[in-house]
């Protein structure tokens, strides 16, 4: 950030690789947006069991190990559902460190990246966000889902938990330090909307999930359970989710082409 010469700045992880038009499709939005958007962030794909040569994609595919292909199908879910709905009410509290792309000038008006969190890239977005409602500017931070990077993904569940635990920690920290954000007039739809359903799905989401458990192992062990509804309500559940899963991996196929198995 600070070495950099020129109005606008990509970050990407040192383990990621971009398509050749990756930079191009990502500055859309900024050339189209009449000043208004302040960063964009695009798709994040797992490179993991696929070819790169020289810094360049070469044949994409899927890895056989089943704690891989659960991520590929989470990033498919996470990105162009999730990321995308939130764009377009411009709610979105994160763009993605292993590829983003930011106004220089905001990002130093809302004071650059911060060393005392293990979540800077959230962070920063939240208070990029802040800044420029607190300074009275129109901003729009964006997702669009065709340039895309490749990065590696974890492939053992040890790596796996470090990372995960790594993400909750830094959500944590984010929500601690712009806890005043939270239903507060000048933050609008951010402060009303993204924010609250941001902390309820993705921080309390794994919390309740587990306690879920907990209480359904509780109710088979003591009998206070309707078994058939139960089954009937875990069933749909698994309907709802396969659903989306589905329907994310032919929206990406319909976009990207096909996936090599």
């Amino acid at each position: 950030m600070n070495a950099s010469n020129y109005p606008y700045v990509c970050s990407i992880d040192a383990d990621s690789v971009l398509e050749r038009d990756s930079l191009i499709k990502a500055v859309q939005p900024i050339i189209n947006g009449n000043g208004d958007v302040i960063a964009v962030g695009g798709s994040i794909r797992i490179a993991n069991s696929s070819s790169i040569e020289r810094g360049e994609m070469m044949k994409v595919s899927v890895s056989r190990r089943p704690i891989v292909i659960m991520q590929v199908i989470e990033y498919f879910r996470a990105f162009l559902i999730g990321r995308l709905g939130m764009s377009h009410f411009n709610i979105l509290l994160i763009v993605s460190g292993a590829f983003g792309l930011f106004e220089k000038s905001a990002v130093i008006a809302a004071g650059g990246y911060r060393t005392d969190t293990v979540g800077e890239d959230m962070e920063l977005v939240v208070r990029m966000h802040r800044t420029a409602r607190d300074n009275n500017r129109k901003s729009k931070i964006s997702y669009i889902p065709d340039p895309v990077c490749w990065t590696e993904a974890p492939e053992t569940a040890a790596v796996l938990r470090k990372q995960r635990r790594r993400w909750h920690q830094g959500l944590t920290e984010t929500f601690w330090m712009h806890k005043s954000m939270f239903f507060r007039r000048r933050y609008g739809a951010l402060g009303w909307i993204g924010m609250p359903i941001f902390f309820l799905i993705e921080w309390c989401g794994p919390v309740l999930e587990l306690l879920g458990y907990g209480l359904l192992l509780w109710a088979l062990l003591f009998g206070d359970i309707n078994t058939m509804f139960a089954i009937i309500l875990f069933l749909l559940m698994i309907m709802m989710g396969s659903l989306l899963s589905v329907t994310s991996v032919l929206l990406e196929e319909q976009g990207n082409g096909s996936i090599q198995m």
